[in-house]
C-alpha cells in the first residue's frame, strides 16, 4: 500500500460510510481495482480509518454529545444488538465477506427497497421529529435493524435509517441517529480489528503503516464532514431514490465483472 492507495481509500470511506450505499462494498471494489486486496494490512486499514469518520460526527454534532444521560442510554440500547450478534456470528459474517456476489445482491436488493421508501414513508417525511422522540424500545428496534447490515453490501447507515423510519422518525432524524449510532459501533469495530491484527494475526505496525493509517483517517475525516452535511440537505429535499438507483447500478456492475472473471483469484477473505 502506498500514499495514493491510502488517499483513495480514505476518500471512499469518507464518502460512503454515512451514505446508504455500503462502505464495505465500495472498499472491496476500490482495493480490488487497485490490486491491493490480498495484502493483510489492507484489512485492518479499511476498518481502522473509520476512526476519522467517527471523529467527523463528534465534531459536527458535538453539542449533542454533551446534553443528557438519556442520549447515551439510547445509543447503548441501539448498539447492543450489533455487539452481541457480531460476536456470535463472526465466522459466518467473515464467510460472507469472501463472497463478492453477496455484496452485489445486497446492493441491488437494498436499492430496490430504496426506490419505494419515499412513497411508503411520505407522511412521516413531513413530520418534525428529533432524537428525543426515540424511546428505548424504538432504540432497540433500530439496533436490530443494524444487525442486518452485517451482511456485506446492505450498508449500516441504510439499515439504521430504514429502522428509524419504521419507528416514525423523519428522514433527517433517522439519518442523524444513524450517524450517532455509528460512533460506538465503528469505534468497537476499529478497536477489535486492531486487536485481532496484533494479537491473532501477529501483525505489527511499521512507521510506513502508521503513516498510511494517519493519512487515511485524516482524508476520511475531511471527506466525511462534507458528505454528512450534503447528505442531510439532499435527503431533506429529494429523498432516497437516487441512492436506490445508484446501488442497483453498482450491484449490476459487480455482477457483470464477476461473471467476466474479473474477481477470479482475488482473496476476498482479507475483508
Amino acid at each position: 500500500m502506498n500514499l495514493l492507495h491510502a488517499i483513495i481509500l480514505g476518500i471512499i470511506e469518507g464518502l460512503t460510510e454515512f451514505l446508504p450505499v455500503s462502505s464495505t462494498g465500495h472498499m472491496i471494489i476500490g482495493s480490488t481495482a487497485m490490486g491491493i486486496a490480498s495484502h493483510p494490512f489492507v484489512k485492518v486499514f479499511t476498518v481502522a480509518i473509520q476512526f476519522g469518520t467517527i471523529l467527523s460526527v463528534v465534531v459536527l454534532y458535538w453539542k449533542r454529545f454533551f446534553q443528557n444521560f438519556q442520549f447515551y442510554v439510547r445509543l447503548l440500547v441501539a448498539f447492543l444488538p450489533a455487539a452481541v450478534f457480531g460476536l456470535l456470528l463472526k465466522k459466518y459474517i467473515d464467510a460472507l465477506l469472501e463472497n463478492i456476489v453477496v455484496v452485489a445482491v445486497a446492493l441491488i436488493a437494498g436499492g430496490l427497497v430504496f426506490l419505494f421508501l419515499d412513497s411508503y414513508f411520505e407522511k412521516r417525511s413531513k413530520r418534525d421529529t428529533s432524537v428525543d422522540d426515540i424511546t428505548l424500545p424504538k432504540a432497540l428496534r433500530i439496533g436490530l435493524f443494524q444487525v442486518i447490515s452485517m451482511i456485506p453490501g446492505v450498508s449500516r447507515s441504510a439499515a439504521t435509517i430504514i429502522g428509524g423510519l419504521t419507528q416514525g422518525l423523519s428522514p433527517a432524524t433517522a439519518a442523524e441517529f444513524s450517524f450517532f449510532l455509528a460512533v460506538p459501533t465503528m469505534f468497537a469495530a476499529t478497536v477489535k480489528s486492531l486487536w485481532d491484527y496484533v494479537k491473532e494475526e501477529g501483525g505489527t505496525f511499521s512507521s510506513h503503516d502508521m503513516m498510511m493509517l494517519a493519512v487515511g483517517n485524516v482524508v476520511g475525516f475531511v471527506v466525511a464532514m462534507v458528505a454528512i452535511k450534503a447528505f442531510i440537505g439532499y435527503l431533506t429535499r429529494h429523498g432516497f431514490k437516487v441512492f436506490g438507483y445508484y446501488r442497483i447500478i453498482v450491484g449490476a456492475i459487480i455482477l457483470i465483472l464477476w461473471a467476466s472473471g474479473y474477481f477470479k483469484g482475488v482473496d476476498m477473505s482479507n475483508f
